[in-house]
């Protein structure tokens, strides 16, 4: 392995790349894990309801936890699969009750302390993300844009207990948590009223977010969505709602899932609009099939073209990167590192590539040199560089399933 890093080094050194500077930035790049995929997003909240606001998890593969000692397992297998720097995206429902219901609007940091410590014995940061669904005052689809105003209200406390389990988060750890906001709502078929429900969504997060936090410790973002099952029509939180909320009505940040948008658009092309603007973003990263279905996040173009823009603009600091995806059909915790590994795959050929040579071509107007380089950019061998990523973080570079064991 150290003779294949050894050629691999000096071929992109030929191409005015360093690897071992990359292999340092790639070390120190947060990619914040979500801890949904383990259990398909159930939680440990005890209650009855089951996965609503359009989400579903599909399939019934073998292997779910069936407890949350069980599911603690499971996450400390697949975070101890994945290297560089990692953070993990908890939902509200993953509180410590000890085993009793408490409501939404009722949750404390006392109850996500065992979560803190958790963190700490890893060294990793935590994000945060209210859990606005799979509840009795949601059957509806309706949370922040309800009309009925004790349902709304509801919501609104939950919001704001959230925004201070995130600052507790980041205060006890001394990375910032981004706490991140989605709702389900809106309508299954053709709806005559939008801007009322919108008109709510504005003062629910007036309210949400009226008591400032300081930013070293919690920042907030806002996650649109296109359309979800039951709300293929009409969805309140759009991502033209967002981007004005958060830059006319408060200084958050949108968050851009990869499967929220329509199947031609790219996020990608988005990012440096926001950037333009001195903007940050909380990226969500996941692979829609035809709609938002939350694959397993696969090595694709787009994948790999969303890393290379954030590394091209040099803008680690504004845009942050975190998975999202579940999926019941295959072994839970393999989909997690799967996912997780191919996000880390991803920036590391973005880190690799040749990006001063390509943009000096651009300059220059040499257009025909920027496409060749951008296509032998493609064949160079960054799977030996992965090898040698994986090596000092003392994992598996390929095989690593076999660290999993079968789950009956």
């Amino acid at each position: 392995m150290n003779q294949n890093y050894a050629v691999a080094r000096e071929i992109y050194q030929e191409k005015g790349v360093d690897t071992e500077a990359v292999l340092q930035k790639l070390q120190e790049i947060p990619v914040s894990i979500h801890c949904w995929q383990i259990d398909d997003l159930s939680g440990f909240e005890k209650s009855d309801s089951k996965l609503s606001g359009g989400i579903a998890a599909i399939g019934n593969a073998p292997g779910k936890p069936r407890s949350q000692e069980e599911y603690m397992e499971h996450l400390n297998l697949a975070l101890s699969l994945i290297p560089g720097k990692n953070k993990l995206a908890l939902h509200a429902i993953y509180l410590n009750s000890n085993r009793r219901f408490v409501d939404r609007d009722a949750i404390e940091p006392a109850h996500f302390r065992g979560w803190v410590d958790y963190a700490k014995a890893r060294g990793i940061g935590l994000d945060f993300n209210p859990t606005y669904f799979s509840h009795r005052l949601a059957d509806d689809n309706f949370t922040l844009a309800n009309a009925d105003e004790s349902i709304r209200g509801f919501w609104i406390e939950h919001g704001k207990r959230c925004r201070k389990i995130g600052a507790y988060f980041g205060e006890s750890l001394g990375i910032p948590c981004i706490t991140n906001h989605w709702i389900p709502d809106g309508y299954k078929d053709t709806t005559v009223d939008k801007l009322s429900p919108r008109l709510r969504l504005i003062d629910s997060l007036d309210q949400i977010f009226s008591q400032p936090l300081d930013p070293q410790y919690n920042k907030d973002s806002l996650e649109s969505k296109l359309f979800g099952l039951g709300l293929e029509s009409y969805t309140v939180g759009s991502h033209e709602f967002y981007s004005n909320y958060c830059a006319i009505r408060n200084n958050s940040m949108v968050c851009l899932d990869m499967g929220h948008f329509h199947p031609t658009e790219l996020v990608s092309s988005k990012l440096s609009s926001y950037l333009a603007f001195g903007r940050e973003v909380m990226l969500h990263i996941s692979r829609p099939v035809r709609w938002d279905s939350d694959h397993v996040v696969t090595l694709d173009d787009e994948l790999k073209e969303v890393l290379a823009e954030i590394k091209r603009n040099d803008s680690f600091n504004m845009i942050h990167i975190g998975s999202d995806y579940f999926d019941a059909s295959i072994n839970r915790i393999a989909a997690t590192v799967l996912g997780a590994r191919n996000i880390k795959k991803a920036l590391l050929c973005a880190l690799l590539e040749p990006t001063a040579a390509l943009k000096a071509y651009e300059e220059t107007k040499n257009l025909t040199r920027r496409l060749i380089g951008l296509e032998e950019a493609k064949s160079l061998p960054f799977g030996l560089v992965w090898n040698e990523f994986c090596r000092r973080n003392n994992m598996p570079a390929d095989n690593w399933i076999a660290s999993i064991p079968t789950i009956d």
